[in-house]
């Protein structure tokens, strides 16, 4: 048992779109498809609430339970672990944003969190923590519940998300990483990959070296966002049509 949450792991390699990974995105996306199947239910306050609390907790036990385990291993570090990368960052927003059921965190996070977290599901960098590691099952738990976190509140709350959003979002994301290159300069970090891509297989692997990938990755930053709205605005062009 101990071999499960050892650090570093002596597990083989993660591998990408392997049977446990496609199994997990599946998983992952039958409960997302749930929660549109179950949208009338979600009309009653009391099953809204037994939902959004769920996934509250279920966020904060998972993020918690992480840096807990790097610190039992004596493997916590500043460099590293801190919540910085955006799809760390907003599984915290995502508690935030259920607690509070605020429509203005949601227009941030519908581009920013589903776009970070959707990537970082497709291609997690988890080196040697293969299934059923303790840092395999964190990640997708607490990835993975972002991403039902924003499809929630579009289901049970019927909040949207408008364009104006989306390019909010664009010039926010690129202040933080502005932000966060100075705090890699001072730490000697890479959060965000800013400074670097990271070692195992990921999407910047496709985008040119360092520093054009980060000219590569704006663009797909607006692409992935435009592919996020546009079943609200084929909706709402097929409604107009109507």
């Amino acid at each position: 048992m101990q071999k499960y949450f050892q650090f570093p792991s002596k597990l083989d390699p993660f591998r990408l779109f392997s049977v446990q990974h496609l199994v997990t995105i599946g998983i992952i996306f039958v409960l997302c498809i749930l929660l549109f199947v179950m949208q009338k239910e979600l009309k009653e306050n009391w099953k809204q609430g037994i939902v959004r609390f769920s996934l509250a907790v279920l966020l904060v036990v998972s993020d918690v339970s992480y840096h807990l385990w790097l610190i039992e291993e004596h493997a916590w570090s500043i460099r590293r672990d801190l919540p910085l990368h955006l799809s760390d960052l907003v599984v915290i927003l995502a508690v935030v944003m259920l607690l509070l059921r605020s429509d203005k965190l949601f227009q941030f996070m519908y581009f920013a969190a589903l776009g970070s977290s959707i990537q970082a599901i497709l291609t997690p960098s988890l080196d040697k923590f293969s299934f059923p590691h303790f840092r395999y099952i964190e990640f997708f738990v607490s990835h993975g519940g972002v991403v039902l976190a924003c499809l929630f509140m579009v289901a049970a709350f019927y909040y949207r998300p408008a364009i104006s959003s989306m390019w909010i979002t664009i010039l926010l994301v690129n202040l933080y990483a502005l932000c966060v290159f100075f705090l890699n300069m001072l730490l000697g970090a890479n959060y965000l990959y800013i400074m670097k891509k990271p070692e195992s297989a990921s999407l910047l692997d496709y985008l040119g070296p360092w520093p054009w990938y980060l000219l590569s990755l704006e663009l797909v930053m607006i692409l992935s966002f435009y592919i996020l709205y546009s079943p609200f605005w084929i909706k709402r062009r097929y409604q107009h049509k109507s």
